[in-house]
């Protein structure tokens, strides 16, 4: 078995290529490590087909703990304090449509996770379904392309229009149950001790990815939660941390100063940088998308809780100045400005998610998260998450959902989708 984001021979390219994005002088390593025979090939997947030898894999650790050594320590961020954007017209609704719109959004991009823009592109186009506007099917695609280009392996059987029975599990819906819970549990005194007590307590590990994988493993290696996200990290400027901080904004409505200092509680746990600025971003968004009509309008707000040089206000920025752009001119710009980056990097899809929440109505704002072709499902639910809130969820991506959700936190499979908005609900009124 290969086990991906953690192999010591895996992290080291990825490692590299963090340490140099941070200015770290990486020329020594790397030389060391090409010369023992490794690749400087990043694993697009997070896992080489083979095994290192062990003395490679030994090299590896080795050569982790030196960039680790060379990295500046990182310093949260102070979040500003900002006035209130005003209490939400209808609460209890829009707290609704925040989940389902996160949902139905993760739904649309799951089928092609892993798949890149061309190859999105050919699957919907020799289908007819570009540019996509339905749950993706099967209908239509030949046998040569889905060989060239296939399906999400572990989605395939769930996440197809035509086989689509309420929300299936994954780890973005996984997340914003997770961080209800724990906002009941501990209320707004929670710890990072908290979150790495409850991952550790209700995650089961195979369902953490990149960052979150790397951190869980730090903790039962008995690393602190203040130090998880910087030992043998190669991820934590990518998207994980933002996949999980909805929720802290919808319990927070109009409020982004409270949701994004529970967030960065909840992100500094597995990420630095650009990963933590991100998560603080979609939190302050969505509290804002609880009391604002515009998801655009929402997308700037959230700017506030964040530094306005950083790489993710930087990228935010970006993505909304493609606003009248067609849609492949948009598409061509943001691969253009940041196709170097890996599929799953917070700036990216942050960019992506801005631009995509400038569209006229859910359905080509949730299409275009996809169409992308970086992380289809998570930039989706994000997108789905702030324009439901916003301008709400039409029925035809909310039905097939049928109110319920699996979900392989314990005692929450099959949980319905208004009981989560109704907790979320008496968590905003102070009831926890």
């Amino acid at each position: 078995m290969r086990l991906s984001w953690v192999q010591p021979e895996d992290l080291l390219p990825h490692q590299l290529v963090q340490a140099r994005s941070e200015g770290v002088d990486v020329t020594d390593v790397q030389a060391r490590w090409l010369a023992a025979g490794g690749t400087t090939d990043a694993p697009v997947s997070g896992a080489t087909d083979e095994p290192a030898a062990p003395a490679l894999r030994a090299l590896a650790r080795e050569l982790l703990d030196v960039l680790d050594a060379r990295t500046a320590p990182w310093q949260a961020p102070e979040i500003p304090e900002l006035p209130s954007l005003g209490a939400p017209v209808d609460l209890e609704q829009r707290t609704l449509n925040g989940w389902l719109g996160r949902a139905a959004g993760n739904l649309l991009g799951k089928p092609v996770e892993k798949i890149p823009r061309e190859g999105i592109r050919e699957i919907l186009e020799t289908s007819g379904q570009w540019p996509l506007r339905q749950y993706i099917t099967a209908v239509g695609v030949s046998a040569e392309v889905e060989q060239r280009w296939p399906w999400n392996r572990r989605s395939k059987e769930t996440s197809l229009r035509e086989v689509i029975n309420g929300m299936p599990e994954d780890d973005d819906i996984n997340f914003a149950i997770l961080a209800l819970l724990m906002m009941e549990r501990f209320g707004p005194g929670m710890t990072t001790e908290d979150v790495a007590q409850s991952w550790l307590n209700d995650l089961p590990a195979g369902r953490v990815f990149t960052a979150e994988r790397v951190a869980y493993r730090n903790l039962l290696e008995g690393v602190e939660p203040a130090r998880a996200a910087v030992v043998g990290n190669p991820f934590r400027e990518w998207i994980g941390a933002q996949i999980r901080t909805d929720a802290y904004g919808w319990a927070h409505p109009g409020d982004r100063t409270a949701a994004a200092r529970l967030a960065l509680v909840d992100a500094r746990l597995s990420h630095t940088g650009a990963g933590v600025d991100g998560a603080l971003w979609v939190a302050a968004m969505s509290a804002a998308a609880l009391v604002l009509d515009d998801p655009a309008e929402a997308v700037v707000a959230g700017l506030d809780v964040i530094g306005p040089q950083g790489a993710i206000a930087r990228a935010v920025r970006f993505g909304l100045t493609l606003a009248d752009a067609t849609l492949d001119d948009a598409l061509d710009a943001l691969h253009a400005e940041y196709g170097d980056l890996h599929w799953v990097h917070a700036v990216n899809n942050t960019a992506l998610t801005a631009w995509a929440l400038t569209a006229p109505d859910f359905t080509t704002a949730i299409g275009r998260a996809v169409m992308a072709g970086w992380d289809t499902d998570s930039a989706g639910a994000t997108v789905g998450a702030v324009f439901g809130a916003t301008r709400g969820v039409p029925a035809e991506w909310s039905t097939p959902l049928d109110n319920r959700v699996t979900t392989s936190l314990p005692g929450m499979n099959q949980i319905a989708i208004d009981e989560l908005a109704r907790r979320t609900v008496e968590v905003a009124r102070g009831g926890s």
